[in-house]
């Protein structure tokens, strides 16, 4: 991973008040705190019990500096940061970290700007935490994007080569995204291959989930290290179990129940995606129970099928997204959706019969009682038997 980190650092008198008090100030109670707390841990699949402990490093550590770098981007993570809930935008730049520069968020432009980000590259180096949305282009020199006369190669390597950690946001950042898609014109890579050497924690994801950063955070301020990470630089916690095994219709998967069409029967039923291309047996996210918008749902729990945006080079290696299927560990990558639905839905039949329950499930069929029931709702409904 590069080189060790320090520590986070502790918080002195002249830091000004803890965090605790700064929340009171602005209204929000010791419960809310404690509850953000918690939801942290959950998120870092930490027992609940963690919750005081990062209450207690929280309040005890001084703020971090982060400066947040984009180059080739859509700044579909910034979107995404700005609607962060656990806590509010407001609430992570004002008490938990101290955002010195942002582009999209920051009041000042052009050379102002520019001045802030160097000051804090000369006057706290190897302190401050580098974020990094959008991928770096190699291509030509790198003049395919170019920000304040600079291209973005030669900023990365300054920032994030002088950070003491960096933490790429999104896809494109982190393995180089859609604008690495083949053909790849401007040679466009992820932080770790435009900057060796770097510590760099991958957030990947067609936009990442901005609790999976606020964690990331407070993991190194809890524990004063970065978290532990798979073989593509992906934090464990966030990154350490397949969509398909926490998935909500994991269980009409191993029933054998698909989708055969987009808004069948079965769609509007909940059943299985897996038909329809979806990518959550081979992508590594916790989509199904972080989820999004203060965890209202996620792409499979509103009827699409994961794309395997968090995977590298997904673009290139997961599409077509609509026919491609993945592969089923335990399957065999030369099973098909049949085969697996037909060997289920056979092994679903004995269980239940073993408990003297008759099952008429059938891979991607309806019961003869719900196509009945779906075609008199559908006769009913036709213009033509209105009165």
């Amino acid at each position: 991973m590069g080189k060790k980190n320090s520590g986070a650092q502790t918080r002195n008198l002249e830091d000004g008040p803890a965090l605790c008090e700064i929340l009171e100030q602005r209204g929000i109670s010791r419960r809310d705190f404690m509850a953000f707390c918690t939801a942290m841990s959950a998120a870092l699949a930490l027992p609940a019990t963690f919750a005081p402990r990062i209450a207690q490093a929280l309040d005890q550590v001084a703020r971090p500096t982060l400066v947040w770098l984009e180059f080739q981007d859509c700044a579909g993570n910034t979107e995404a940061l700005l609607r962060a809930s656990n806590p509010t935008v407001a609430e992570l730049i004002l008490d938990v970290l101290s955002i010195d520069y942002h582009e999209t968020l920051m009041a000042a432009a052009g050379h102002q700007s520019e001045e802030v980000l160097a000051k804090v590259v000369k006057e706290q180096k190897g302190k401050y935490i580098a974020v990094v949305e959008g991928s770096i282009p190699l291509k030509d020199d790198g003049v395919y994007c170019c920000i304040g006369g600079k291209s973005a190669v030669d900023i990365a390597r300054e920032v994030c080569g002088n950070a003491l950690a960096t933490v790429t946001v999104g896809s494109c950042a982190a393995f180089g995204g859609i604008p690495a898609a083949s053909p790849n014109p401007t040679g466009a890579v992820g932080v770790s291959d435009a900057v060796p050497g770097a510590t760099v924690i991958n957030l990947p994801g067609c936009p990442l989930n901005p609790d999976n950063l606020t964690a990331t955070v407070v993991h190194y301020l809890t524990f004063g290290k970065l978290p532990a990470t798979d073989s593509l630089g992906r934090p464990l916690f966030a990154y350490g179990k397949r969509i398909h095994d926490a998935c909500e219709r994991r269980s009409h998967f191993d029933a054998g129940q698909y989708v055969e069409q987009w808004g069948d029967f079965a769609h509007r039923k909940g059943h299985c995606l897996y038909k329809m291309g979806c990518k959550g047996p081979e992508t590594f996210n916790n989509c199904p129970t972080q989820r999004f918008n203060e965890k209202t749902s996620w792409p499979v729990g509103s009827g699409h099928g994961c794309v395997g945006c968090s995977e590298p080079l997904f673009w290139n290696t997961m599409t077509p997204f609509y026919r491609r299927l993945p592969n089923v560990p335990g399957f065999g990558i030369e099973t098909t959706a049949n085969k697996i639905g037909a060997g289920l839905a056979v092994a679903t039949a004995a269980a239940f019969a073993a408990h003297g329950v008759i099952s008429a499930l059938r891979p991607g069929e309806d019961s003869q009682e719900e196509r009945r029931e779906e075609t008199d709702a559908e006769d009913r409904n036709r213009p033509d038997n209105q009165d």
